[in-house]
């Protein structure tokens, strides 16, 4: 669902690249849009959806082995199409202050499928980074996460929509604080973002999935998520758009002695690649392409996907995980 758009696009190439011989079927509302992506790919059929109609519109002798919804499934039609044929399903676009509904959809029916909630920035991958960093910890204390997403990257219609969609939804940020998970409003919720080039933008401290999957993979009592939307670095140096995240992680080393540690996490190549990459990972894992298939029930990123993998495949596509 939204195969011919740049995240949808982008996993199935990388799943094509992964395993040529997968059969995917690019579906979307413009046939011809979704025909050249399946043209480009091969191996691929092209259909449309209605993502307002209960069975998406499709024909009912079309058997399919994944539904992924790099679009947003609204109506959760695309969910209970998945449920309805124990298929293994993926979603990206709800955040965290919209996810209810897929929560009660899939605890409804937690023996029918799998389901993959992955509305995390990145599809989870900061989540990933954040977990290897972290194997040198003997305690983790605080994670604090600082992203930048370039004003000139942040994807398409549909992931214009949803950001436009979240940001109205709540301007509070879910942090955890003194292992409490807690909302701040108003001036705590304002922030300095810090880029890779030390250029400080104003940002804000959101609500997203990112916190609690951190807090409760990690143990760590404090755990917040900060966001600014403006030039990234290499924009400044006059290049193309990147992709920057500062992973900030203290605690204590195996030996018991104080420990920090500050990475930034960084794609030349903007937003777009990393997730891609990331609903590709999740796929992969939903079907047991590598290793076995997810069993049934609600799932995030962190749950299912090796951090070291994660690691290895977002270095393989151009992404650097530097000291700061």
């Amino acid at each position: 669902m939204g195969g011919s758009g740049q995240a949808g696009s982008g996993a199935a190439r990388l799943l094509r690249e992964w395993h040529p011989d997968l059969p995917l079927a690019i579906a979307g509302r413009d046939l011809g849009r979704a025909r050249r992506v399946a043209g480009e790919l091969g191996d691929a059929t092209a259909v449309t959806l209605d993502l307002e109609r209960p069975g998406l519109g499709l024909p009912a002798e079309n058997a399919y082995s994944a539904v992924v919804a790099a679009v947003r499934d609204s109506h959760l039609h695309g969910l209970r199409y998945a449920q309805e044929r124990g298929l293994p399903y993926l979603s990206i676009s709800s955040g965290l202050a919209d996810i209810a509904p897929e929560v009660v959809a899939g605890a409804q029916r937690a023996t029918a499928a799998p389901v993959l909630l992955a509305s995390h920035y990145l599809v989870g991958l900061v989540v990933l980074a954040a977990m290897d960093l972290a194997r040198e910890f003997g305690r983790l204390d605080a994670v604090r996460i600082a992203a930048v997403l370039d004003d000139q990257d942040a994807g398409g219609p549909a992931a214009l929509d949803d950001l436009e969609r979240l940001s109205a939804i709540t301007s509070a940020g879910l942090v955890r604080r003194g292992g409490a998970f807690t909302w701040v409003t108003g001036a705590e919720a304002e922030v300095s973002v810090p880029s890779a080039d030390g250029v400080a933008l104003p940002g804000q401290r959101v609500a997203t999935l990112d916190v609690p999957s951190l807090a409760l993979a990690t143990g760590a009592n404090d755990v917040h998520f900060d966001l600014a939307v403006g030039a990234t670095a290499s924009r400044r140096r006059g290049g193309p758009p990147s992709a920057e995240v500062l992973i900030d992680l203290a605690g204590t080393a195996p030996s018991g002695a104080p420990l920090r540690t500050r990475h930034h996490l960084v794609h030349p190549d903007g937003q777009r690649p990393l997730t891609a990459l990331g609903i590709a990972l999740g796929v992969e894992r939903l079907l047991g392409l590598t290793g076995e298939p997810a069993g049934p029930g609600l799932h995030t990123p962190e749950a299912l996907l090796d951090p070291a993998v994660a690691v290895e495949r977002m270095t393989a596509i151009g992404a650097t995980i530097t000291a700061a």
